[in-house]
């Protein structure tokens, strides 16, 4: 459910850490350098970047700055062949969260990426809390007191991606390419139908509400 950029101009580091990453179940996108990355950006919600610093067009230095400039707070682990305290200091003091030298150790780099995620207060123990409402993602049951509902898994992870980004307006179509996939041949139609279902499950909650938004898509509204 965790959305991750890999900006790095190494085809095969590219392709490494992708595989790495999503033997851990995230959904990787993947950058050539940081004028990419960027386009990216502006059309998918991410949840951190694993970014190589000596890229072309925009390098990992210039992308950080470029959306912390934009006051973006988004997670950001920089991986670089380059060690010296200087190129540390200068990741830092552009916006970098972390920094890790090549060759990388694969398992601290997931332990890294699970820790910025953990302090970016993003469900990184894969449960949302609303009040008396729990979302359990290993489960995929929501809980409100005594009452368990285990949801249909393509149910649960719309409603859990919606209220992952409270006040996020998603559109169908970037509904249906994260929790359906891009190739998948199911119309944007049925996002509608599993929204409509979703309503009609928690209507009589008073935590949350999924709201239309004409002409664009859906978000999640939490009440208390």
């Amino acid at each position: 459910m965790f959305n991750v950029l890999v900006a790095d101009d190494d085809k095969n580091t590219r392709l490494l850490m992708k595989a790495v990453l999503e033997a851990e179940r995230y959904t990787v996108f993947t950058a050539k350098d940081g004028k990419e990355a960027l386009d990216i950006l502006d059309r998918e919600h991410l949840d951190l970047v694993v970014l190589d610093i000596m890229m072309p067009n925009l390098d990992g230095y210039e992308f950080t700055k470029a959306i912390r400039d934009a006051g973006n707070n988004l997670p950001i682990l920089m991986v670089s062949a380059k060690h010296t305290p200087e190129d540390k200091r200068r990741g830092f003091l552009v916006g970098t969260d972390d920094y890790m030298t090549k060759p990388v150790d694969e398992e601290e780099m997931l332990l890294r990426i699970k820790a910025l995620l953990r302090r970016a207060k993003i469900v990184s123990e894969r449960r949302i809390v609303i009040g008396d409402v729990v979302l359990d993602y290993d489960s995929l049951t929501v809980t409100k007191g005594n009452e368990v509902q285990e949801l249909p898994q393509k149910e649960f992870m719309l409603l859990y991606k919606l209220l992952s980004y409270p006040g996020k307006i998603f559109t169908r179509i970037q509904l249906m390419d994260e929790i359906w996939g891009s190739d998948s041949d199911t119309g944007w139609e049925t996002v509608t139908v599993h929204i409509g279902r979703l309503r009609k499950r928690f209507e009589d909650f008073a935590e949350f509400r999924i709201e239309s938004v004409r002409g664009l898509g859906y978000k999640a509204v939490k009440l208390i």
